[in-house]
């Protein structure tokens, strides 16, 4: 078993970045394919053979490079109990993949004794890939893919102090529904400026931009969160559950731009 303090933070986001490199490529060449393959799975979500092949890929990879990790991917559960653990969705947003909206990305994280100390996401739809890892920032580039080189900048969220002024992103009406929750967020709409259900990762990523100031939403995994807390909290926000509870082990999320989230957990409570 590795040591887990055999690779910095640095070496492991590199790697990071590589493996959404490889997933964009196979993400890009699915995309709006004539041939996609479509299937549902027992819990009557989608899966599509891009979502399969990309995780395939990386655990490959991750196998050779990281052997002693343990890996928990949406579509091939989970492999090892080693302390460092790389938490995989092929794609975020496989319904927006599968009829051809370009709002969907690739999320790769590592977790060190269940805390997510590296975040990748990859939109390469978008031409957006975002990352950080602990205690090294936040940054986006906005060219990916481009021939022209990339344009990479560290981000930082919004200063925004009122929730009379803030914007916000929350899901899905239907997931706060399901969780009883839906006249908390009514609630919390009136009391804000802006209220969009921009969906998936992109609303924490437009978060941590500071384009927004608040993104929430209900029936969630691990992998579909997890490598959105470094960059999120490296960005300067906050990154709970829904009702304040840490990291992305709860069901629920809530982000922040910190100063707000006080704020938010009270009007949802």
């Amino acid at each position: 078993m590795a040591s887990d303090h055999l690779y910095s933070l640095q070496s492991d986001l590199r790697l990071a970045r590589d493996l959404a490199d490889m997933a964009d490529e196979i993400t890009r060449s699915r995309f709006r394919a004539a041939d996609l393959v479509i299937s549902t799975k027992p819990d009557t979500t989608h899966v599509t053979d891009a979502d399969q092949a990309v995780e395939r890929a990386l655990r490959g990879a991750l196998a050779d490079s990281r052997p002693g990790d343990a890996i928990l991917g949406e579509e091939y559960g989970t492999d090892g109990d080693a302390r460092r653990q790389w938490i995989i969705d092929p794609i975020d947003g496989t319904a927006n993949f599968l009829r051809g909206v370009p709002v969907w990305g690739t999320l790769i994280a590592l977790a060190i004794d269940g805390e997510p100390v590296v975040g990748v996401v990859s939109s390469p739809a978008l031409g957006k890939r975002w990352w950080a890892a602990r205690g090294l920032g936040a940054y986006v580039d906005d060219a990916l893919g481009s021939t022209v080189g990339r344009h990479e900048r560290r981000i930082r969220v919004s200063g925004v102090r009122d929730l009379q002024n803030a914007s916000i992103s929350y899901g899905s009406m239907q997931q706060w529904d399901e969780a009883g929750r839906l006249d908390a967020l009514i609630g919390l709409s009136r009391a804000v400026w802006r209220t969009r259900a921009y969906g998936d990762m992109w609303s924490y990523m437009l978060l941590a931009e500071g384009l927004l100031d608040v993104a929430s939403e209900y029936d969630l995994k691990p992998y579909d969160m997890a490598a959105l807390v470094p960059i999120v909290e490296e960005a300067g926000g906050r990154f709970t559950s829904v009702d304040g509870r840490p990291g992305p082990w709860h069901g629920s999320a809530l982000a922040t731009n910190g100063v707000l989230h006080d704020a938010v957990l009270r009007a949802l409570a």
